[in-house]
């Protein structure tokens, strides 16, 4: 792991800093942009990464987040029942636009705009988690208690 982080891993860890959180963010060598490539990086299980996918209201075109152990597929449908409006993928402008980072890098807090938050009820399940930290190869440990705390998210199933 890496001493030095990134501009966009140090904006993560001065944002965790000013909400109180006691993560630290570190870089990794191995790329952790997916899932699968995450849990390889960190030795750990698929399921205790904390994917977070942006979509955007079909309506209203606001961003909504929802942050999903690694080992699930989002259910749309049920977001849009969430809310009450239907949703769809946000494309990779959309992404950097509302959160300021890349898809692959996205992290659970530190965004550019409020984005409500969905967290997967199954990350509460684990010891602890990792989510990304503003790059593809930045990631900050957790749990899915804390990560409901620092992102004001509703727990509730999205698979």
């Amino acid at each position: 792991m890496a001493d030095a982080l990134s501009r966009s891993a140090k904006k993560i860890q001065e944002a965790l800093k000013k909400m109180g959180a006691a993560c630290e963010v570190v870089e990794l060598p191995d790329s952790t942009r997916t899932a699968a490539e995450a849990a390889q990086a960190l030795g750990c299980a698929v399921a205790q990464i904390a994917k977070s996918i942006v979509f955007r209201t079909a309506e209203s075109g606001k961003p909504v987040m929802v942050i999903a152990s690694g080992a699930n597929r989002v259910n749309e449908k049920k977001i849009a029942e969430l809310l009450g409006e239907a949703v769809e993928k946000a494309d990779p402008d959309f992404v950097r636009e509302t959160t300021g980072f890349s898809i692959g890098g996205v992290p659970p807090v530190g965004h550019a705009v409020p984005i409500p938050v969905f967290l997967d009820e199954d990350l509460l399940k684990h010891e602890s988690i990792w989510a990304a930290a503003g790059t593809p190869r930045s990631v900050l440990k957790t749990t899915g208690e804390n990560l409901a705390k620092l992102t004001r998210g509703k727990v509730t199933s999205v698979k």
